[in-house]
């Protein structure tokens, strides 16, 4: 089992046409985020068969240079956002790791899948794409997980996220939840929360190698951002 062969069984499933000429649309006549090229790069970066862990984000950053489709992560040498310097924060008290850089593409190459569930926004206006069909989508892709993989450690930030746990087999899978690393809630449940020490001790007792949560990889400046 691979992406390529869950995203088929999707789209035979359900009907895109809509979400692909909207799409089509927007990028040709707006200013869309992240690059076309770059929407699907937590799945290039966290093959199927690899997923140790899965952090749900909403929709991605909606300001320039900051987006590279992978939730919560900004491109190298972007300013880090808010949320994301509250998830540095608990990483820091929580295993002691000190991070340089606002990418998480080693968490990708970790296993770790940073998946928004909606995939593309508009420049400036955060939630502008929700509704248009990724969701169904993203849906799709957490039952898939939940449906033929095991021992996958499920973090969800916020009451969105949380939404998504009916389609969790929690009998086969564990949940770590929490409040939104958001200056406006992290203070409520998030600091102290420890989501990354607890996650390698579920996967250390299911006979899994941990997440290197400190790995830092820089993607290729010239390559496709």
């Amino acid at each position: 089992m691979n992406w390529e062969t869950i995203f088929k069984e999707i789209k035979e499933k359900h009907d895109f046409k809509e979400m692909d000429a909207f799409l089509e649309e927007a990028y040709r006549t707006k200013e869309i985020y992240p690059a076309r090229e770059n929407i699907y790069n937590a799945f290039k970066y966290t093959p199927f068969d690899q997923v140790k862990v899965v952090i749900l984000g909403q929709d991605p950053y909606h300001g320039p240079e900051q987006s590279h489709g992978l939730a919560f992560s900004v491109k190298n040498g972007t300013k880090l956002p808010p949320s994301l310097r509250n998830i540095y924060k608990e990483l820091a008290e929580d295993i002691g790791c000190e991070r340089h850089t606002g990418e998480l593409t080693g968490w990708a190459e970790e296993g770790v899948l940073l998946l928004n569930t909606v995939l593309t926004v508009e420049k400036g206006l955060a939630n502008s794409h929700r509704g248009i069909g990724w969701e169904t989508f993203t849906n799709e892709v957490i039952q898939a997980l939940s449906d033929h993989r095991e021992h996958i450690v499920f973090i969800l930030w916020g009451k969105p996220a949380q939404s998504k746990i009916p389609l969790i087999d929690t009998a086969k899978h564990h949940i770590i939840k929490s409040v939104h690393p958001s200056p406006l809630s992290a203070f409520r449940g998030f600091f102290g929360s420890r989501p990354y020490s607890q996650t390698n001790d579920y996967l250390m007792a299911h006979g899994l190698d941990p997440i290197d949560w400190c790995k830092e990889v820089i993607m290729n400046e010239n390559a496709d951002r």
